[in-house]
């Protein structure tokens, strides 16, 4: 998947945001009203009223169309670049808000929409579980470019999945939980500190 920027500055780059959202909001009307499964990617194309092709090229697959990465890059791009007086958790808080602040709002209605389907289509279930893991390993790479976070992989491995273990705790079953989120982060700051 592409990734792209919260609000990107030049025309292709934002005529790129334009059909991602496009393609995605035409995906979610035929889910919504003819099931995931009775929908076909030719469907999706000709609703966006884009070729196949073009969908396939920015998602790869039908099960893609559920996941945003116009948020999870950026935000760990974030978190590697956040002050380096922050401590990790706190630095990855700020970098969840920095990239939640910049969304717009239609930004934001496609990710909720796109997270609410994800968690109500079961075949999505196992994409969800992929999505964890990849963001484990991203968050794990982007702390080798902090200064408090241990030199063993292990060990900014397991970092990473208690992060994303916080994630999947706020966010369950709960599209954007902005406050739920800050809120849960902040408990696994204290709780490392000790």
């Amino acid at each position: 998947m592409p990734d792209s920027e919260p609000h990107p500055h030049g025309l292709r780059e934002r005529k790129k945001v334009q059909t991602r959202l496009a393609i995605r909001r035409a995906a979610f009307e035929l889910f919504d009203t003819q099931g995931y499964a009775n929908t076909t990617v030719d469907q999706i194309a000709d609703a966006a009223d884009v070729s196949p092709r073009t969908l396939y090229r920015y998602f790869g697959v039908k099960e893609a169309l559920l996941i945003s990465d116009d948020q999870i890059s950026p935000i760990v791009e974030a978190f590697a670049d956040a002050p380096p007086d922050l401590p990790i958790v706190d630095a990855y808080r700020h970098a969840v808000a920095t990239v939640f602040r910049e969304l717009t709002p239609e930004e934001r209605e496609d990710a909720a929409a796109g997270q609410r389907l994800m968690y109500g289509i079961p075949e999505a279930r196992g994409l969800l579980y992929s999505e964890y893991i990849r963001l484990i390993e991203m968050i794990t790479d982007a702390l080798t470019s902090r200064p408090d976070a241990p030199a063993d992989h292990l060990e900014r491995r397991v970092i990473a999945g208690a992060i994303v273990g916080v994630l999947i705790a706020a966010a369950h079953d709960t599209p954007m939980p902005d406050t739920a989120l800050e809120r849960s982060l902040t408990i696994l700051s204290k709780r490392m500190a000790r």
